[in-house]
């Protein structure tokens, strides 16, 4: 530790302390509890040396003080976040190993027929009093239009039963859809949603879970609209 010369001046124990803090840390690193012990050994010394006509001020040796254990608090409270930081991400993990094998609704305008339907989703921004659906071909053909009706804002699921406006059965296979909904006369904004399938669960370089749904890529967890 290197040597500190007695003062009377409160700030000068503080001053001292953070230059041997500042020390501490370029070799390795220091931890509140070695610099609360820093801050003691200096109080004590200039304690033992003061001059007794002009002892220490009262004021600024507790302000010292607490700025020192200000110090430990915000410690503490990190090392507490890390902790329930920790707890959430093992639980969001356990959550999202829950949807593998299940389908999900996230952002994208796909449909894929199959068995005789297919499924999607829309979200809305506010309450509408109806929704318009259109499906279209591969090459962007209107195949069928449906009105959906009134929702409230959020996402919702719909059915689409594979066939066209006249009637014809569509082959299965990969289609797309557009979505508008109004209210009283106004637009409202409509967002399309896909159905994907979770095959897998993949932890990224930062640390969050990724949904893996196949063919349509990866998504974070949060972009999850709503669960089959």
């Amino acid at each position: 530790m290197a040597s500190v010369q007695p003062s009377n001046s409160a700030s000068d124990i503080f001053a001292a302390l953070n230059a041997q803090a500042t020390a501490g840390s370029s070799a390795g690193g220091s931890t509140s509890a070695a610099v609360q012990d820093r801050f003691l050994q200096l109080l004590i010394t200039q304690l033992k040396n003061q001059d007794p006509l002009n002892p220490l001020d009262n004021a600024a040796v507790t302000t010292q003080i607490s700025q020192i254990n200000t110090v430990a608090g915000i410690e503490r409270l990190n090392a507490t976040l890390e902790t329930l930081l920790g707890a959430y991400g093992e639980s969001q993990a356990m959550q999202a190993a829950a949807l593998i094998g299940k389908d999900v609704l996230v952002g994208g305008s796909g449909l894929v027929l199959a068995g005789g339907e297919a499924r999607g989703g829309v979200s809305l921004a506010a309450p509408v009093d109806r929704v318009v659906l259109t499906v279209l071909d591969g090459a962007g053909r209107p195949l069928q239009k449906q009105v959906l009706g009134a929702h409230d804002a959020g996402s919702f699921s719909f059915v689409w039963d594979g066939r066209t406006d006249a009637g014809a059965v569509a082959a299965p296979g990969n289609y797309r859809f557009t979505v508008t909904a109004e209210r009283a006369g106004e637009k409202v904004e409509a967002t399309a949603l896909q159905v994907g399938t979770v095959s897998a669960l993949i932890r990224d370089k930062s640390g969050s879970f990724q949904l893996d749904l196949g063919a349509l890529g990866r998504v974070n967890f949060d972009q999850v609209q709503q669960v089959f």
